[in-house]
């Protein structure tokens, strides 16, 4: 049986950014993930400069793969005739490819052989023996960081299973041929955001070269595979996309605020997806994961090999007033009030409306500016 200080689960974002973190720390890091790297990962695939931040990325330099710069966005709702351009005249996100960005940020996490790195190992045991957690029964770890995303093998093992709503979508993303490519209207610098006539979910079109992404995320999983058709319906009323569109895979994850799921406890912390940490409002899961990621890092570093539950108690702590204040908006303070078909009505003019889009959808909800 093999050794480590800290075993990391999962090889995504939120995984390699915390290896990342560790690697110039003298600790023993192992790294497993149950996919070979490059994997397909269903994703909208953008970013925001924080997370090239916090990751300490300059974009000029980065050459693994597509890093599209996003200076506009066109915001509107599903079936309405007049969508909002707003144009920021300068990069205020990117768009990557998941295949490419998450190879990126693993290779760069065990360059020099400083982690462990081992893929096509999935998590088929966990299980706790004094001070040790002792996985797959042959390697042993005093701190296991679970990283594994919505159905994390880690948050499994250690906080059980527990009635949850997750976010639901569908989508897909392919290169198109040149055919394909003349008859999209969706432009690379301008990501297209439709949102769904009760204001629970909305679909997108991002282009990304000669790549496409179409996509839909919904908070109801019951009426999602509807709302799905319908949207592919309107892209096609539109002729925003080629005629054929791949079939659309889904995929889940909880929002901040949402995830009944302990993220902290006697050597274990969850980070990403695995604690639900995807944005109230946006959806988005990257940015959270990255932060998440580096945040159990400094708490790793600060508990000086003690990984009880109380030394690993602040990572828990400066998460959670994130969660908070992230899970009231206008817009549930509105469902608190109002039937369903009120809200949609109020609300789908103001996703054609210049200064809402800018300010609201834009800058607060999907760019955290």
């Amino acid at each position: 049986m093999t050794s480590c200080d800290v075993l990391i689960v999962g090889g995504g974002p939120a995984g390699s950014s915390c290896a990342w973190a560790l690697r110039a720390s003298g600790l023993d890091i192992a790294l497993i993930d149950r996919q070979t790297f490059p994997r397909d990962k269903v994703c909208g695939g953008w970013i925001t400069p924080r997370v090239l931040e916090a990751l300490q990325i300059d974009p000029a330099d980065y050459r693994s793969g597509v890093m599209q710069p996003i200076t506009s966005f066109r915001t509107g709702y599903i079936g309405g005739n007049s969508p909002c351009d707003t144009d920021f005249g300068k990069p205020v996100s990117y768009g990557i490819r998941r295949l490419e960005f998450d190879g990126f940020l693993l290779r760069r996490a065990a360059d020099g052989e400083r982690v462990r790195l081992r893929e096509g190992v999935p998590l088929a045991s966990l299980e706790r023996s004094g001070e040790w957690w002792i996985a797959n029964e042959n390697l042993r770890a005093r701190l296991v960081v679970g990283a594994g995303g919505h159905f994390c093998p880690v948050a499994r093992y250690l906080t059980g299973k527990h009635s949850e709503a997750p976010v639901v979508a569908q989508e897909t993303e392919f290169e198109m041929d040149a055919q394909q490519q003349a008859a999209c209207r969706v432009r690379a610098t301008c990501p297209e955001l439709y949102f769904c006539s009760d204001m629970k979910g909305y679909g997108w079109c991002f282009r990304k070269g000669n790549v496409l992404n179409v996509g839909l995320g919904r908070a109801d999983s019951r009426s999602l595979r509807e709302h799905v058709t319908g949207f592919v319906r309107f892209l096609h009323e539109r002729a925003e996309v080629p005629a054929y569109l791949p079939p659309l895979r889904g995929h889940a994850y909880l929002l901040q605020g949402t995830s009944p799921r302990a993220i902290a406890g006697d050597g274990f912390l969850l980070v990403g997806d695995s604690a639900g940490l995807a944005c109230p409002l946006s959806g988005e899961g990257i940015l959270p994961a990255i932060e998440s990621g580096l945040l159990a890092a400094e708490t790793i570093l600060a508990a000086k090999g003690d990984y009880s539950a109380a030394r690993l108690e602040p990572y828990r702590e400066q998460i959670e007033p994130k969660l908070r204040g992230a899970s009231h908006d206008w817009l549930s303070a509105m469902a608190g009030h109002l039937p369903a078909r009120l809200i949609g009505l109020a609300a789908r003019p103001l996703t054609e409306t210049g200064w809402f889009a800018r300010e609201f959808i834009l800058r607060r909800w999907f760019l955290h500016a």
